[in-house]
């Protein structure tokens, strides 16, 4: 298996970093728009997919903040995280983004959460 390799991708979102902690760390948010359903039960979330399921455990998250997340079916250290990071001079607020994906993946994964994230823009009204 070969090392996936880590990226990072910044969206500027119009939200307050409240209103967006929402939709990345609860389950009714996440399936507004990352997945077509979520369910957790504690650290464990399950995102569904047209059917198929992917389930992850929360590593990691501070209120507001961010969240970190790993795929129960990754076999080395990578996971994925939503930061929020609020601009102390203009106070832009962006989500910021690390994945890991195969060398010939990434730009495919970069799409992806492109898309997803413009998905999450048009239910917070930020598009």
């Amino acid at each position: 298996m070969s090392d996936k390799i880590k990226f990072e991708i910044e969206f500027v979102i119009q939200s307050s970093p409240q209103m967006l902690y929402q939709y990345l760390a609860t389950p009714s948010g996440l399936s507004e728009w990352f997945a077509d359903n979520v369910n957790s039960r504690g650290e464990k979330f399950t995102f569904i997919w047209d059917g198929a399921e992917e389930e992850a455990k929360l590593l990691k998250r501070k209120t507001d903040e961010f969240v970190r997340f790993a795929w129960d079916e990754a076999e080395d250290n990578s996971y994925f995280e939503m930061k929020i990071i609020v601009d102390e001079i203009t106070k832009d607020v962006s989500l910021f983004i690390t994945d890991f994906a195969e060398e010939d993946e990434v730009e495919e994964s970069k799409m992806l959460w492109t898309n997803q994230v413009s998905d999450l823009k048009q239910v917070l009204g930020s598009s």
